[in-house]
């Protein structure tokens, strides 16, 4: 038999003792925590008495609570702030108490105005999430990372949770029972490495939510993809988009039908009409994973862009390439040649992208920041990350220029057309064709181009943690590229900075079908059988019961969801003024050069009122350093292409190439940083101008809607008044022309909708470099002065 220990003290006063008293007086009664779970969700373990550190110098501002783990997350529930006293009672207090109940009133206040997610809490992290789990032991000095099935041989005095979204979550377990400590750690690192895909609770969840939704699915249908979407596992979405880029001489090719031919490829794949199935079957059996070529994108000049794997088989190498490369001549109105590209030649490796995105990571999250610390720009530099995005953004831009400069057909050719073809294709489409620079355009991308292309997003995203070396974030160095291109131009793109950034996030919710699985065939056969055990009945698309993660009503609130919306959009049919007069955008029919009718008031929709006339800090500056009349007669086709584009006012609704000089790439704050506390500056960053222009956009919208109604005709000849604006509920801006705060609330940050609380703090960084950059200081990526850059 053994002694139990007498349990420590319940909770750890942070205020002097002589105001313990008082302390009794305001707090309420302790209230039990209970966790709140979803549909499926189990508690699996947890430890009562911990302290969520918010800060490493200070325990006065920590959150005492429950941790508990689940079968999908790790859940801290803060004990009850007090409720806020009267003001005799504030008179009472000393001097420090006020200042201590008056932040945390204003910190309640400020929970109602950020992201609220609601399948997670604020202070919820998904197992998938997860990428270390590690014990300290302060006292004996020992520290341990955690895997599955392992065992700890000391108890932990802390928890340090490593975060694939770059949070940095630290808890103490002073007051714990040393047992709860170690078998809630151990279940932590256990249930977040599963041995099998179905482990995950999205299996659970969904299937539970299906049964349960049964009868309103009955009263409502269910829309395809949420926001209309298009999945590309039917013919029918294919037929579309050939006839929207009018691909005349392209197919949709249904021979891969039940995976017969590939496992890594969809269904129906797009090919030239001049290609007959029996001659596709065998050019299959010699090119790497049986990966036919895929058509991508068609350009109004008849060029095409297509993807395709590597010839696996020497011998016919020449002659399986030069077949394909003829079908694709024959599809092309003036049989022009083809350019093929091979990517594992000319960019950076999935390894080489992994070993740079741990090195920012490291920078920007992990180690500490000194004050006396000079070189953290160079520190940027040296991780090579940024250095990556510009390789694949000017790899993409000159693959335009063979598309709508010459007028040429292109084909990325990769090993397993996978991985590099996925970020680069998309980028080209991104570039030439606004279409997928709208909302449901580019989830059409992506889903087009990654999750039916076959990217291995199970293995790189490493959901089970079973191989570390095929870990790599494509998708975060694709979002970047495209972060880069808004940055640049950002009112060319429907959707915003925190968009793209919830996006990222969901790769880590392992509640829908989208960055769950490594391809199209083992995402229905997972499917399949999770219908089956479900009880679901055989014929019901899949996207009902396990719906991708376009479907946002699952995550936020319609009014969240207008966070997405990108006020400086300039989309079609957009209304804009010219010389004193309302007009609208229109897309013309031709891409490329000829979008060269844009307002000049538009300065390329470049912020800082950079003139469109002079950009010479540009790709076409890069290929050639300066231009000059005597130069012209030896400038080459590709410089002439980039010099005339850079030169013209860019048509936001049409062609948009990226500046690619260092200094303009920009690190991604929002993303890097934003969990980093001194990081968040108050009433800074671009959250406020984004506050202005969405209560501008909204004052708009009122004013349309009165007019609409002052013009509509009435029985008895009067104009009916228009005394409202648009329902609440209608409103596209999160910030509303109504809102009594004419300018941003105190609680906005720079890093709003999210929030850094209960991550890592770091020392203080005024006056230091990262200080320098935070308030607009520039990168660059070599040694070349800004000056030099200029040129």
């Amino acid at each position: 038999m053994f002694s139990v220990k007498p349990m420590k003290p319940t909770f750890k006063s942070y205020l002097p003792p002589v105001q313990s008293d008082v302390k009794k007086t305001i707090e309420p009664p302790i209230k039990k925590l209970e966790p709140k779970l979803l549909p499926g969700e189990i508690v699996v373990n947890e430890a009562n008495f911990v302290r969520k550190c918010i800060s490493v110098e200070s325990s006065q501002d920590d959150l005492w609570g429950k941790l508990i783990c689940t079968n999908f997350k790790v859940s801290f529930i803060p004990q009850d702030a007090p409720s806020k006293p009267t003001v005799a009672e504030m008179m009472k207090l000393n001097p420090i108490v006020v200042d201590r109940v008056t932040r945390s009133a204003s910190c309640s206040v400020a929970q109602k105005f950020q992201l609220s997610h609601l399948l997670l809490g604020e202070h919820d992290i998904p197992l998938t999430c997860l990428e270390h789990v590690v014990t300290v032991n302060d006292t004996k000095g020992k520290k341990k990372v955690l895997g599955s099935n392992q065992k700890l041989k000391f108890n932990p005095t802390e928890l340090i949770l490593y975060c694939k979204d770059l949070r940095i979550i630290r808890f103490c377990f002073d007051e714990a029972g040393p047992e709860s400590a170690k078998k809630v750690c151990l279940a932590i690192a256990h249930y977040s490495h599963p041995a099998d895909l179905h482990l995950l609770f999205g299996f659970e969840y969904q299937g539970r939510r299906y049964h349960e939704s049964k009868a309103e699915r009955l009263n409502t249908p269910v829309r395809r993809g949420g926001l209309q979407t298009p999945i590309f596992d039917r013919r029918s979405e294919w037929d579309r988009e050939i006839k929207r880029t009018g691909a005349s001489e392209w197919r949709v090719c249904s021979i891969n039908e039940l995976y017969n031919i590939s496992s890594s490829l969809p269904e129906y794949i797009v090919v030239p009409v001049s290609l007959a199935d029996q001659d596709l079957k065998q050019y299959s059996i010699f090119l790497t994973g049986n990966r036919l070529p895929l058509w991508c994108w068609n350009h109004r000049n008849g060029s095409a862009l297509v993807r395709m794997a590597s010839v696996c088989d020497p011998v016919q190498q020449r002659k399986i390439e030069q077949r394909i490369i003829t079908a694709i001549t024959k599809s092309h109105p003036q049989c022009s040649e083809v350019f093929i590209s091979d990517l594992d030649k000319c960019l950076p490796s999935i390894q080489d992208i992994q070993s740079s995105f741990v090195k920012i990571r490291q920078i920007c999250v992990i180690d500490p920041f000194e004050e006396s610390e000079e070189r953290w720009l160079s520190s940027i530099e040296n991780s090579r990350w940024l250095e990556y995005v510009r390789a694949f953004l000017k790899h993409a831009s000159e693959m335009v220029y063979h598309l709508d400069g010459r007028n040429v057909s292109v084909i990325l050719q990769e090993e397993e057309d996978r991985d590099l073809n996925c970020v680069v294709s998309s980028l080209v489409q991104l570039m030439v064709d606004p279409h997928y620079r709208s909302l449901v355009g580019f989830q059409g991308l992506v889903q087009k181009e990654w999750v039916m292309a076959g990217h291995r997003f199970l293995d790189r995203c490493n959901h089970l943690k079973k191989n570390d070396k095929e870990e790599s974030p494509l998708f975060v160095l694709f979002l970047d590229g495209v972060w880069q291109m808004m940055n640049q131009y950002p009112a060319a793109f429907e959707f915003t900075e925190a968009y793209l950034t919830v996006l990222s996030d969901s790769m880590w919710i392992p509640l829908f079908s989208t960055f769950l699985f490594s391809s199209p065939k083992q995402r229905a056969q997972y499917l399949m059988d999770f219908a089956r055990n479900k009880a679901i009945p055989q014929g019901e698309d899949p996207i009902v019961y396990f719906p991708p993660v376009w479907d946002w009503s699952q995550q936020f609130s319609a009014k969240d969801q207008t966070l997405f919306n990108n006020p400086m959009y300039v989309g079609k049919g957009a209304a804009y003024v010219l010389n004193g007069e309302v007009k609208s955008f229109r897309r013309t029919k031709k891409y490329g050069s000829a979008y060269r009718g844009a307002s000049a008031t538009l300065r390329n929709g470049l912020k800082g009122g950079e003139d469109p006339l002079s950009r010479r800090g540009s790709l076409g500056s890069e290929l050639k350093a300066e231009f000059s009349p005597m130069k012209y007669v030896v400038e080459s086709p590709s410089e002439r292409f980039f010099r005339e584009w850079f030169s013209r006012p860019a048509d936001q609704q049409g062609l948009l190439l990226p500046q690619l000089t260092p200094s303009h790439m920009a690190l991604w704050k929002l993303y890097f940083l934003r969990w980093v506390p001194e990081a968040c500056i108050s009433k800074g960053g671009s959250i406020t101008a984004y506050h202005k222009l969405s209560q501008l956009v909204d004052e708009i919208e009122i004013l349309q809607n009165h007019l609409r109604q002052y013009k509509a005709p009435t029985p008895s000849g009067t104009p009916l008044p228009s005394p409202k604006g648009p329902p609440a509920d209608q409103r596209r801006m999160y910030f509303q022309a109504a809102s009594p705060n004419d300018s941003p609330p105190e609680f906005l940050s720079s890093s709003f909708p999210f929030t850094p609380v209960g991550n890592l703090c770091r020392r203080s960084i005024h006056g230091t470099p990262i200080s320098k950059f935070l308030n607009g200081a520039r990168i660059w990526l070599s040694t070349e002065t800004l000056a030099n850059d200029s040129l």
